[in-house]
C-alpha cells in the first residue's frame, strides 16, 4: 500500500490524522521511502506534520483554511501522547455558543509535564496544564471523526477566570463569560463545587453570576452562597496581581474590583 492509498482509506472512514507508526504498519514500506512520500504530500498541502510522528490529513474541503477543526484530531493526538486532555477556554466557549470573536488559536488543557505550543502554517495550538485534573465537568461529544472531550460551561468559565492574565485580561473575555454563565446548569455548577480547588476563582465566578440577569441566576447564586457559608474564604482581587493585595470589600464574595470592566467587543 502506498501513502496516497493509506490516506484515501483514512478519509473513507472519517479519520483525519495518523501516526508514523500506524503508517509504517499499514504500508510495510521502508522508512526512507515513507519519508520521501510524506515530504511530497506535505509540500502539496495534503498533509501537515503537527508534531514528531503525528500528521494531519487536510482534505479538499479544508484546504483553503490549511487546518482542521480541533475536534477532528484532539482525541487521536492525545491518545498517541497517552495523556488526558480537554478542549478548553475560548475553543470550548465557541462550542457553547459564547464566542464574539473569530478565535484563530485553539486551546487545550492537559496534565504536566508542559507541552510546547504548536504554531505551524494555519495551526495555532496552545496548551495549558493543571495539577488538579477535573473529576467531573468534562463532556464527551461526537464529531465526524469520533469523540472528543471538552469542558462544560461551568468549567470553561472558571478556566477563563483562572487563566485571565494569560489570555489578554478580563475585558477581552467579558462578553464570553456573560454568555457562558447563561449556559451553566445547576447540575454543572454542583458538580464543579464538589471538586474544584481554587476558592478565589469561585469567588470571582460568584461575583459575575451575582446580578448577571440570567434565568438561572438565582439558583446558581444560591448554590454558591451555600458553598461559601461552609468554607473559610478571604478577600481576593478580581484581576490577580503580584504587586497588589485585596483591600476593603463590600460584597458577599469578598471580591475587590480592581479593574474597570469594559467589554472589548
Amino acid at each position: 500500500m502506498y501513502l496516497a492509498d493509506f490516506i484515501k482509506e483514512k478519509l473513507s472512514i472519517e479519520e483525519y490524522s495518523f501516526t508514523k507508526e500506524e503508517l509504517q504498519m499499514a504500508t510495510q514500506r521502508e522508512k526512507s521511502a515513507l519519508t520521501t512520500d510524506l515530504s511530497y504530500l506535505t509540500k502539496k498541502g495534503e498533509i501537515l506534520p503537527l508534531r514528531k510522528g503525528f500528521y494531519l490529513i487536510i482534505p479538499p474541503r479544508y484546504s483553503k483554511q490549511g487546518k482542521l477543526p480541533i475536534q477532528l484530531y484532539s482525541e487521536k493526538l492525545f491518545s498517541s501522547l497517552e495523556r488526558p486532555y480537554y478542549i478548553s477556554l475560548y475553543s470550548a466557549a465557541k462550542f457553547h455558543g459564547a464566542s464574539h470573536q473569530q478565535i484563530q488559536r485553539d486551546y487545550i488543557i492537559t496534565t504536566k509535564p508542559t507541552l510546547l505550543d504548536i504554531k505551524k502554517a494555519a495551526i495555532d495550538l496552545r496548551f495549558f496544564t493543571t495539577t488538579t485534573w477535573p473529576e467531573k465537568n468534562i463532556s464527551i461529544k461526537k464529531s465526524d471523526a469520533g469523540i472528543f472531550k471538552i469542558s462544560d460551561a461551568a468549567l470553561t468559565a472558571v478556566d477563563l477566570l483562572h487563566y485571565q492574565n494569560k489570555l489578554g485580561g478580563l475585558n477581552r473575555m467579558l462578553s464570553v463569560l456573560e454568555e457562558l454563565i447563561e449556559g451553566i446548569t445547576y447540575s454543572d455548577l454542583s458538580d464543579l463545587l464538589s471538586w474544584y480547588p481554587n476558592k478565589s476563582t469561585l469567588q470571582r465566578l460568584g461575583y459575575f453570576i451575582d446580578g448577571s440577569d440570567t434565568d438561572n441566576e438565582e439558583s446558581l447564586r444560591g448554590l454558591l452562597v451555600e458553598y461559601f457559608k461552609s468554607v473559610k474564604y478571604f478577600p481576593v482581587l478580581l484581576r490577580p496581581s503580584s504587586k497588589e493585595k485585596a483591600g476593603a470589600v463590600d460584597n458577599f464574595w469578598k471580591v475587590d474590583v480592581n479593574i474597570k470592566l469594559e467589554s472589548d467587543i
